[in-house]
């Protein structure tokens, strides 16, 4: 499960790769790490066009993980999306993507530490995109601290892993999106026909960039 990424890449970068009309996210300082329930850009579909915007990372919970519990932080990974819970944002009104610089997976060590692995397409962290699902201005209560809150959420697909993401996490990766064309499908087809993006990269793609640290400072 990725539950840590960066995104380092300049404003400028992704309103142009994303083909993005508007934004709302004032200065875009790089991240070199975004945990779940931080707030991060995404991009969305709008009456206008597709806009920049922030939303706190995790999707509401399905109601059989919130019996019992005060709070719901929210689901970072979607994985079945034949779920009645997800089917429901399917459409492209709630469909989203999340631009990356580099992502994480824990990987376990003989001491039985589980430090980060950062994963990338090269040591130059070229921008990627995850395929995403957004729901807007939803009321829950992510932390009893914080109490009842209107946010917009997200989270982003997963898939079987590739060889080098297996390697450390066999269970899942992300589903990336790499060109415009793919991001174009994923942001306007029918659902159907979106969904066939939700596959691995193929085996060779990516590499591990950094490990150790909570944090992929690399300098955009």
């Amino acid at each position: 499960m990725c539950n840590l990424y960066s995104i380092t890449k300049p404003m400028d970068a992704i309103i142009a790769f994303a083909k993005v009309i508007k934004h709302s996210v004032g200065n875009m300082e790089p991240m070199g790490g975004v945990f779940p329930d931080y707030a991060a850009p995404i991009v969305r579909n709008s009456a206008e066009g597709r806009e920049l915007v922030r939303a706190r990372w995790g999707m509401p919970s399905p109601q059989f993980a919130l019996q019992g519990k005060k709070t719901d932080p929210g689901v970072t990974n979607i994985r079945n999306t034949a779920s009645p819970h997800w089917r429901r944002w399917l459409g492209v009104e709630n469909r989203c993507v999340v631009p990356w610089s580099s992502f994480s997976e824990p990987e376990v060590l003989p001491d039985g530490s589980r430090p980060p692995a950062w994963f990338a397409f090269g040591e130059e962290r070229p921008l990627a995109w995850f395929a995403g699902l957004h729901v807007p201005g939803w009321k829950s209560v992510r932390k009893l601290k914080e109490g009842e809150v209107v946010a917009d959420l997200y989270g982003f697909l997963t898939c079987e892993p590739n060889a080098e993401v297996g390697a450390i996490h066999p269970k899942a990766m992300p589903v990336i999106l790499t060109t415009q064309d793919e991001i174009d499908h994923w942001m306007t087809a029918p659902a159907a026909e979106a969904m066939k993006l939700q596959r691995p990269l193929p085996d060779g793609s990516l590499r591990i960039v950094a490990r150790g640290a909570k944090s992929d400072g690399i300098a955009a």
